[in-house]
């Protein structure tokens, strides 16, 4: 049944990351971001999340969310409206390419 379930949402995910993206490109175009969300992907506001080491599919869906208005927050909906299917893809790549180190409290 999970299997089922998880194989479901890959599918209904797909078509939002049937474009691969380009890191480099997506480097470029993240400096609209960096006032929020930083260069490295870490949140320089309290507000605003962390991108870095994030699942680049579910960036590619949370900035097309953005985008069309299903998901609501004043600052995205206004940056995420110019964005083409290109920019998304290429954003996810830069930001889900980030890496992080978790290490456990010491």
């Amino acid at each position: 049944m999970i299997r089922l379930s998880v194989l479901a949402l890959l599918l209904a995910l797909a078509p939002a990351c049937a474009q691969a993206g380009d890191a480099g490109a997506g480097r470029k175009r993240a400096s609209a971001c960096q006032a929020c969300h930083g260069m490295d992907g870490l949140s320089k506001l309290p507000e605003a999340p962390n991108l870095a080491g994030q699942v680049e599919i579910y960036l590619v869906k949370a900035l097309g969310e953005y985008r069309d208005g299903t998901r609501k927050n004043e600052v995205m909906n206004v940056v995420a409206k110019d964005l083409s299917d290109t920019d998304i893809a290429n954003l996810a790549a830069y930001y889900g390419g980030l890496q992080i180190e978790v290490l456990p409290p010491g």
